[in-house]
């Protein structure tokens, strides 16, 4: 935990949907200039920083509804905890559920954009929502947080979208 009473730990909800026989998730893409040009491993659960003493699963329903605006009323399913590339823990639950990713909205941050110009900008933390099978989506997701895909295509018992 550093000064500020925040963790080193994000939690954050794989919502999921069946469409016919196939399994859908939602991803979020992180907005800003950094992401803007970015794709392929560069989607995410939508997921943020617990603060300090804060129950996972809360946080993630706080983060979900910072990040699509939707407020989730669906129990949620552990999926465990990963470590990101940069050693951060996210913890994630799944739920089942559905929505019409045109109506997400996101709550913005500010940034010095361009770099060293003084100027202050507002952006989206999140510029799109979308739906997608397990092998996009496992293409699309950021490379720490494909287990999550794995664990929830296990406890449905979907076929895996990890190599061997």
């Amino acid at each position: 935990m550093n000064s500020a009473g925040r963790s080193a730990a994000s939690a954050g909800v794989l919502m999921y949907r069946r469409v016919g026989s196939k399994l859908e998730v939602l991803l979020v893409h992180p907005g800003g200039p950094y992401w803007r040009r970015k794709d392929h491993g560069s989607w995410s659960i939508p997921k943020g920083e617990m603060n300090a003493d804060e129950d996972a699963g809360v946080a993630a329903l706080r983060e979900f509804m910072e990040e699509t605006g939707v407020v989730l009323t669906g129990p949620l399913e552990s999926l465990g905890e990963i470590r990101q590339r940069g050693g951060k823990r996210v913890l994630a639950f799944a739920v089942e559920g559905d929505l019409d990713v045109r109506t997400t909205r996101s709550n913005t941050f500010e940034l010095e954009w361009p770099p060293h110009s003084g100027k202050m900008q507002t952006f989206p933390e999140v510029d799109r929502t979308e739906w997608f099978d397990l092998p996009v989506a496992h293409a699309k997701i950021l490379e720490g947080q494909r287990p999550l895909l794995d664990r929830l295509a296990q406890r449905l018992g979907q076929p895996g979208v990890s190599p061997a």
